[in-house]
């Protein structure tokens, strides 16, 4: 691990203002994934600025009258607490669910809710220094792209990358359309729905979000819903516990008698971002919720999967693990 200025922060004006005056700091919070980058030698911060102390860990009813509803999920919170919370688990086991499914008990009472959703891709060949990457060295090449690419993406991946995004909370938070809430050393605050917070990689693959130098994560945002009764996660990986998933997926459904009002399906480890299948999404509303009208949407959003050359059984594992959780959805959760 390289040298670096430790300064822990006072307030979140403070906070933001030190990062923004220096292009090379990084807030630190959890420091779970970034403290191992660090030790890669695959970040190289020369200032950690603690933001661990601020006030950002509250969960809470959004205040009536906002004409949003919903709860706040502080950013600095812990995931352990969001995953335990009664009005998550109330109201949202979806994000329960998938909270529980990522890393270990040790690393969710240390992690962040806004950290989790900055962690980088866990592709070998970002972490191996002394492999090519476009996403740690942009202009040096993709290493996986005609590497070892069992773990990578089928969808929305470019020449220039093809890494997997690697949380599972994201994944959940995707599907319940959830807003991430910024602010910038300015005091300026932004809202940003989730599908537009993660970038696919493009020409820059460097850059995971759309976060600029400076903004820190307050709060993330869950509207209302009716789908509390009908959600599950399911997480597909080579075993049963501290592993990334090959594919993941959360689903959710809104009844009305035996027919779908409403869909909500995200994928993980299969893009540079939280894949919402927006595709099979919109073949269930209106339809009998079945097996066969399950498989049918599945088929559909899985069609436009651009396997690489190891990773071509993520295609049919995605088609039957949209089938399954929306099963599981369908049935509480239960087999």
């Amino acid at each position: 691990m390289r040298p670096f200025t430790y300064i822990r922060a006072k307030d979140l004006s403070s906070a933001s203002k030190l990062l923004t005056e220096n292009p090379n700091a990084k807030f630190l919070a959890g420091g779970t994934n970034l403290l191992d980058l660090m030790k890669e030698d695959v970040e190289r911060p020369n200032t950690l600025i603690d933001i661990s102390e601020l006030s950002l860990s509250e969960i809470k009813t959004i205040v009536a009258g906002t004409n949003r509803g919903g709860i706040s999920i502080g950013g600095l919170g812990k995931n352990t607490e969001a995953a335990n919370h009664p009005l998550v688990r109330q109201h949202y086991p979806l994000l329960t669910q998938a909270i529980l499914a990522g890393a270990s008990g040790q690393i969710r009472n240390m992690a962040t809710n806004g950290g989790n959703l900055l962690q980088r891709t866990r592709c070998p060949y970002f972490y191996e220094v002394s492999m090519p990457c476009n996403k740690r060295a942009p202009g040096t090449g993709c290493g996986a792209r005609e590497g070892i690419n069992r773990m990578h993406a089928i969808f929305g991946w470019s020449e220039q990358c093809v890494a997997v995004y690697p949380s599972d909370m994201a994944v959940a938070l995707a599907a319940l359309d959830a807003v991430v809430s910024v602010r910038s050393a300015t005091g300026q605050e932004r809202r940003i729905p989730i599908a537009d917070f993660h970038r696919l990689p493009g020409d820059q693959p460097e850059k995971d979000t759309i976060l600029t130098h400076g903004e820190l994560i307050t709060a993330i945002e869950l509207p209302q819903n009716k789908f509390a009764d009908k959600s599950y996660y399911l997480k597909v990986r080579d075993r049963a516990s501290y592993a990334f998933a090959l594919v993941s997926v959360a689903a959710a459904l809104e009844m009305q008698g035996s027919k779908i009002v409403q869909a909500r399906i995200a994928m993980g480890g299969v893009a540079h971002k939280p894949w919402r299948a927006l595709k099979a999404e919109q073949m269930l509303v209106g339809k009998d919720a079945t097996e066969a009208n399950f498989k049918l949407a599945a088929n559909a959003e899985m069609a436009d999967a651009k396997p690489l050359e190891h990773n071509a059984f993520k295609v049919e594992l995605g088609n039957r693990s949209i089938v399954l959780a929306l099963q599981m959805a369908m049935n509480g959760g239960k087999a």
